[in-house]
């Protein structure tokens, strides 16, 4: 795979910088997990597909030669899988690529980590619950609801399956830097809190816990650094905000940290027949990382969706010239 350079300083007293693979690293989770790694040392390769970067790539993961020879090109310490087809609605209208996605390439990839000895961590989602007895732990039963869930589901029995010492990381909706608000669930609600001049209903039942990209790299950095010392960091665990919401509380907390108008933001408290069926309250308990100091404090939401939406702010050039 030429024009890709992943040569690193070494010390002479550490050694060589651990090196971990990132997939998706163009998406919403990918792009945090990469610059956290990143500033921590590691030498770093990230893949993308359709939105590959200069610095990144080019990787079909549904294509196992290809997975195959990227392993054995680069050998990686880790591989962090971030890579999915997210988004509920698009996965119901094509299952079969989604499918494709979300679990033969995450199989194909525990099996080669599994050859190379690369720790694999795969990160999935609280959606794998039906939402009707939260909080969950990671040792409660599954439930998916929708396609999506069965589909994160499924890659997590396939990783657990060809990988043992393998690693899900459960995690709820997430927000952080994006491209376009459109990018995450959370962020396009910037685009219902400026329509102020019609009123707008905004889902006002389904518990949500909004949770920064940034926090979750975090955590798997720290995931990775232990388990390359720790065998006994395997299996499931949980990583989430702590802050409960609607989607219209959190529009309503963009309205505030923004100082615009809220008025035509109307709750919508009955549940509207949907093509797509969601948890009602998928919390997840924290407690197994928070008891092996792996977790972090996640950073409060109005503070952290303040950093992703500023750029996106009418006056962001007078800030940038006046603060920068």
């Amino acid at each position: 795979m030429p024009g890709f350079d992943v040569e690193g300083t070494e010390d002479e007293a550490m050694g060589p910088a651990p090196k971990v693979l990132v997939t998706g690293a163009t998406g919403l989770l990918g792009r945090a997990v990469y610059k956290e790694f990143q500033n921590s040392g590691w030498l770093v390769i990230g893949t993308g597909y359709k939105r590959t970067r200069p610095h990144l790539l080019r990787c079909d993961l549904t294509d196992e030669d290809a997975i195959r020879g990227l392993l054995q090109e680069y050998k990686p310490d880790v591989i962090v899988h971030c890579a999915a087809e997210r988004r509920p609605d698009v996965v119901e209208r094509h299952t079969e690529a989604a499918v494709n996605l979300n679990v033969h390439a995450t199989s194909t990839l525990a099996k080669e980590a599994a050859v190379c000895g690369a720790f694999f961590l795969y990160i999935s989602t609280d959606y794998v619950f039906d939402g009707r007895n939260p909080p969950y732990g990671e040792d409660d039963s599954p439930n998916p609801l929708n396609v999506y869930g069965r589909s994160k589901l499924e890659g997590e029995r396939e990783t657990l399956r060809h990988c043992p010492g393998a690693v899900v990381l459960r995690v709820p909706v997430l927000f952080g830097e994006v491209e376009s608000v459109s990018e995450s669930a959370v962020t396009s609600l910037w685009l219902k809190v400026q329509e102020a001049t019609e009123s707008c209903t905004l889902d006002h039942c389904q518990q949500r816990f909004p949770t920064d990209t940034r926090d979750v790299a975090a955590v798997c950095r720290k995931l990775s650094e232990r388990a390359r010392q720790d065998p006994s960091i395997r299996g499931i665990f949980h990583f989430s905000a702590k802050e409960q919401m609607t989607k219209y509380e959190m529009a309503i907390a963009i309205a505030q940290a923004f100082n615009l108008p809220s008025n035509h933001l109307i709750p919508l408290t009955e549940q509207l027949a949907a093509s797509t069926l969601r948890p009602m309250n998928s919390r997840l308990n924290c407690s197994r990382l928070e008891l092996l100091n792996l977790s972090v404090e996640p950073r409060p939401f109005t503070a952290a969706i303040t950093d992703c939406l500023w750029p996106f702010t009418p006056d962001k050039r007078w800030r940038q010239t006046v603060f920068h």
